[in-house]
């Protein structure tokens, strides 16, 4: 079920753009999105630090389908599979799902296995097509044992499966179970905006998995809110990621798709990063319109709309203003978590009757 918290929205702060229903990814029609999450109280036998991890999935599609993207690498300290070739062919095809940097692998083979066991007439063929999944991690080993290796197939096949439509759990929950973001408790965040263009309404949503920063950067709808607070102990240099998916319905392409995905950098650094030498900075942007069939087409040619550039602008901005938002929803959400018996640290939710005093003076 959603974990039902403070939003940005719900603190009455002077957010621009007008979101969707939910605010949230799924507003995209066909997007769903599912989320196992692994939270232990005590270490494993002859471990330090409890598990705190999960994995988060993103369905674009029902069907499995080629569909336009694009990718970009902001900072590239960090792992997001099947990336060489949406970059040379502009297509993508099959989930997205978000973990932990150490459980890429198991993750990657269970969307495999998740995508022939649940299409087999398309992929279980003679001659199947290759599949390769996005798997995207970002590091939760300050407050989880990211070595215990705790996410396993399954754990990623019942985020799949369990992938819905409705509102998104943020927060700790899924792959950013365990993530810090701007020295306070990060993790899964998610907004959208809608967009009238020439008469008709698309949507585009976003869905980070926020883990970076650091305190003193932390800047809010342009107010340098985290000089304000107390300094973040032991805090001079950025230790985390981010990871960005940005999905529409509106027909774009690949080379669009590209440059909306670039846009991801000017998202994140509303919030203060400068993306730093260790951070992770990956985004993928996709669209669900016009969506191809995996089999080779009968046709030598196809035809494919697009938005003009001209009017491109007007997504450019949907997509900034959704990710600086998700970003901060994802904060909002999430609950503190004290390592400090097992010889961690105590990180903090960012409180918000804490952050708005800190806002307003700001």
């Amino acid at each position: 079920m959603p974990k039902f918290s403070f939003r940005a929205r719900d603190l009455g702060l002077p957010i621009r753009g007008e979101c969707g229903p939910l605010n949230a990814i799924t507003d995209v029609p066909g997007v769903t999105v599912g989320a196992t999450t692994i939270a232990e109280a005590e270490p494993r036998p002859g471990r330090r630090m409890p598990v705190l991890t999960g994995v988060t999935a993103i369905v674009p599609t029902p069907e499995p389908v080629l569909l336009r993207a694009g990718f970009h690498r902001f900072n590239g300290n960090g792992e997001m599979t099947g990336t060489h070739w949406i970059a040379d062919s502009g297509t993508m095809t099959g989930p997205i799902l978000i973990t932990n940097t150490h459980g890429v692998g198991r993750v990657h083979q269970a969307a495999i296995r998740w995508m022939v066991d649940r299409h087999p007439a398309i992929l279980d063929q003679a001659q199947p097509p290759w599949l390769m999944p996005v798997v995207a991690e970002t590091y939760d080993g300050i407050l989880s044992d990211i070595n215990a290796f705790a996410v396993t197939e399954e754990h990623a096949l019942a985020a799949l499966q369990g992938a819905a439509t409705g509102p998104v759990s943020e927060g700790n929950v899924g792959g950013g179970a365990g993530m810090i973001a701007y020295g306070f408790k990060g993790g899964t965040g998610t907004a959208s905006r809608r967009m009238p263009i020439f008469g008709q309404d698309f949507m585009l949503g976003v869905l980070v998995q926020a883990n970076h920063g650091i305190r003193d950067w932390l800047t809010v709808l342009g107010r340098p809110v985290g000089r304000l607070m107390e300094t973040e102990e032991g805090a001079d240099t950025e230790r985390g990621s981010i990871i960005v998916v940005i999905a529409t319905d509106l027909p774009l392409s690949a080379s669009q798709l590209t440059r909306l995905a670039r846009r991801g950098s000017i998202g994140i650094a509303r919030g203060g990063t400068i993306g730093g030498h260790n951070s992770g900075d990956l985004f993928l942007a996709l669209s669900t319109a016009d969506p191809r069939p995996l089999q080779s087409q009968p046709d030598a040619f196809e035809t494919m709309r697009a938005l003009a550039d001209d009017h491109i602008d007007h997504v450019y901005e949907a997509a900034v203003e959704a990710i600086e938002e998700a970003v901060l929803n994802a904060m909002l959400a999430a609950e503190t978590v004290d390592r400090r018996p097992f010889g961690g640290p105590l990180v903090e939710a960012l409180e918000p009757e804490r952050f708005m005093t800190f806002f307003e003076s700001a």
